[in-house]
């Protein structure tokens, strides 16, 4: 390391975040950027770990420590170049993934104070597409076809490495444009669509066929392919059948949030259509990423009163004695979205919708207890009777997605991503999507 013991005299700085009242006026990115000089110090912060444990916990096997010295040093194409060659899109990690391996950084785990990883994997992309350091590649081709079916985080990653090698890609979408929920799902001012689409003009240009508007049914896959790789997600997201469900103003979070990143995209929708928190008390159902996306997007609209509900009881601030490293840390998330106004409440339950002339009104919610489950794991849920009816105009659910059961498929179908796993983060996705691409080109030469 160029400077093994910069974590003794550099604390953590994080970029930051624009002011609520400037940014809850837009939707552009909230995140804001450190000037070249502070990055390069957070970089130096990385210590010459016996073991990094930030390599073992990444997903993609990111080697952080090695592209934190080079951008110490300024050799910020080298940075990329290690990044790059292990995370084939840290534009869009180094934006919305929660840094699995920050909690696993020494300086978290002994002074948490972790190196600021994330930002720096964003800082380097930036650094290289503003640099000309992202050049376009035309492999040889080698006279095999693929087919990914699902243009998401992990078919996009599949797509990349497979076309890399040489195959023939083409990837199809049921949406109008690739992305899955980096672009339906995650709002822009968490990951501005400019973004996507400036690398889907590289991959375009270096010989990927995209195929948008396909809505492909995964047990009549297209003729004329060597394989085929799926990428569909989880496209079925959790209900909440509860009596009063069909009154109006009880949408999936995603009726919202990818209305919303269409409308920015320039699509038009009638009043009836329209699925809008202006002017309304929204109810938030969900204390997960989605429901956050939520909130943010209904102040954004012009809410005049957010309120978020969690059935699981609230974590503890900072450290969880009950989740110690190596596991996950569950603990308190405060996002920027909460930051912009929201009353949170945990321990509650959906009882009924309740409304007025077929319009939602309100939520009957009842407390809940956690206890101890005799035969260990997961604790049980006891209603208390404790009963209550929270005022709303607007009911966004916002549960997590139903893993999708595939059928069998043949030898030369691969299934990746949440399509596979259920659910989880875009950084997994993206390492499964390398994986099925490595398994179809050892299957293809076998």
């Amino acid at each position: 390391m160029g400077n093994s013991k910069a974590f003794l005299t550099i604390h953590r700085q994080e970029a930051g975040h624009r002011p609520v009242h400037d940014r809850i006026a837009d939707f552009g990115e909230v995140e804001q950027t450190l000037n070249s000089h502070d990055r390069k110090l957070q970089a130096s912060r990385c210590m010459d770990c016996g073991v990094p444990f930030c390599h073992w916990a990444c997903p993609l096997g990111n080697k952080q420590p090695e592209w934190q010295d080079a951008l110490f040093n300024g050799k910020w194409e080298e940075a990329y170049k290690l990044l790059n060659a292990t995370n084939d899109f840290p534009e869009f990690t180094g934006r919305i993934c929660p840094a699995l391996c920050e909690k696993s950084c020494v300086l978290n785990l002994s002074c948490q104070e972790p190196v600021t990883i994330r930002e720096n994997e964003c800082a380097i992309t930036e650094a290289a597409f503003r640099e000309g350091y992202v050049k376009v590649v035309i492999p040889e081709r080698n006279g095999k076809k693929v087919a990914v079916i699902g243009a998401g985080p992990s078919g996009l990653a599949a797509a990349n490495q497979l076309n890399r090698k040489g195959y023939a890609v083409t990837l199809f979408d049921k949406n109008e444009a690739p992305g899955g929920l980096l672009r339906y799902g995650i709002p822009n001012f968490k990951l501005n669509k400019t973004i996507i689409d400036r690398r889907m003009e590289v991959m375009a240009a270096e010989g990927i066929a995209f195929e948008m508007n396909a809505d492909i049914d995964v047990q009549n896959l297209p003729s004329g392919y060597d394989a085929y790789c799926i990428c569909t997600g989880t496209p079925t997201a959790r209900d909440l059948p509860i009596p009063g469900r069909e009154l109006k103003g009880v949408h999936l979070a995603l009726e919202m949030l990818a209305q919303q990143n269409r409308i920015l995209a320039g699509t038009t929708f009638t009043k009836e259509e329209l699925v809008t928190a202006k002017g309304k008390k929204v109810l938030v159902i969900g204390g997960g990423d989605t429901g956050s996306d939520c909130i943010g997007t209904s102040h954004r609209q012009g809410a005049v009163k957010v309120t978020q509900i969690e059935i699981m009881p609230q974590p503890p601030v900072g450290q969880n004695p009950a989740t110690p490293w190596p596991q996950w840390p569950v603990v308190l998330k405060t996002t920027t979205s909460h930051e912009e106004g929201c009353d949170r409440r945990w321990c509650l339950t959906s009882n009924k919708f309740i409304g007025k002339n077929g319009k939602v009104t309100g939520v009957e919610v009842e407390e809940v207890e956690w206890v101890p489950n005799p035969e260990g794991g997961r604790p049980n849920m006891k209603l208390t009777g404790k009963k209550e009816t929270i005022e709303a105009d607007i009911v966004l659910l916002a549960m997590g997605f139903l893993k999708p059961q595939q059928p069998e498929f043949g030898k030369n179908v691969f299934v990746a991503g949440d399509a596979a796993s259920g659910a989880s983060l875009v950084v997994r996705a993206i390492a499964s999507g390398r994986k099925a691409a490595s398994d179809i080109d050892k299957f293809l030469n076998q």
